[in-house]
């Protein structure tokens, strides 16, 4: 089994900015597809939405290839895909809006 753990981060530029992920942990065998949520909220009209990886005390890491984004602008969603998940996929993740 793998765990997950999705928290959020929120690079707010106005008070109306902000991101909200579902607390909680997700498991998931090896090999299974996974998708994460994080809804948004943005008072920009260019924002940019991003996904990050932590493993342990490490440093923020951009997401590999095989994580994909999907942009949802009229639910203000943006849902993580991790494809064939590994043991390496073990992590706290985050969403961040920003300008």
């Amino acid at each position: 089994m793998i765990l997950y753990v999705a928290l959020c981060l929120t690079e707010c530029r106005a008070q109306t900015d902000s991101v909200q992920q579902p607390g909680g942990d997700v498991t998931a065998a090896e090999g299974d597809s996974v998708t994460l949520g994080c809804h948004f909220n943005s008072s920009l009209s260019n924002y940019y939405l991003f996904w990050y990886k932590q493993e342990g005390n490490t440093l923020l890491q951009r997401l590999d290839p095989r994580c994909s984004h999907e942009v949802k602008d009229e639910d203000k969603l943006i849902n993580l895909q991790i494809s064939s998940a590994a043991v390496s996929d073990s992590a706290v993740y985050y969403c961040a809006v920003s300008e």
